[in-house]
């Protein structure tokens, strides 16, 4: 365990090059505006898009269970920790007026920087449009600033 990379992984690195190669520009490990010690893997500050990318073990993916033969009960309470954590980051993300984006590593690359550049290009749109200063987007509450 002590191996496996927290940050700057494959999986990270692949999804930001092709993020790159699309044309966007973006922050990796940026810190979640109003909440200490918490980062978002990728964050476009300006559109205030949150990317999180997770690993199956780590956050609990419900397909590839994750199965530990010591310790059971340590890593079931720390999983569990950690997907709590998950939802409370994206309650308070779009409290604020963020769009949290969140994707297991077990979903293809491709797909995951199609939904980013698809989502970077709805909110563009939206903020160059005239509506836009209506204050919301899917739902989501915006800042008026």
């Amino acid at each position: 365990m002590q191996r496996t990379r927290g940050r700057d992984n494959s999986f990270e690195v692949s999804i930001r090059s092709k993020l790159f190669a699309n044309g966007l520009r973006y922050r990796t490990h940026y810190p979640v505006p109003g909440m200490t010690r918490i980062t978002c893997d990728i964050a476009l500050p300006r559109l205030r898009i949150a990317v999180f990318l997770d690993g199956c073990f780590w956050h609990g993916c419900d397909i590839h269970r994750p199965s530990v033969k010591k310790n059971t009960a340590f890593w079931v309470e720390k999983i569990e920790r950690n997907r709590a954590r998950d939802r409370r980051v994206c309650d308070h993300l779009v409290e604020i007026g963020w769009k949290p984006l969140r994707f297991w590593e077990h979903e293809a690359a491709e797909a995951i920087v199609r939904k980013i550049v698809s989502t970077v290009e709805e909110y563009k749109i939206a903020k160059t449009s005239p509506r836009a200063s209506a204050g919301t987007f899917e739902g989501v509450q915006r800042s008026s600033r």
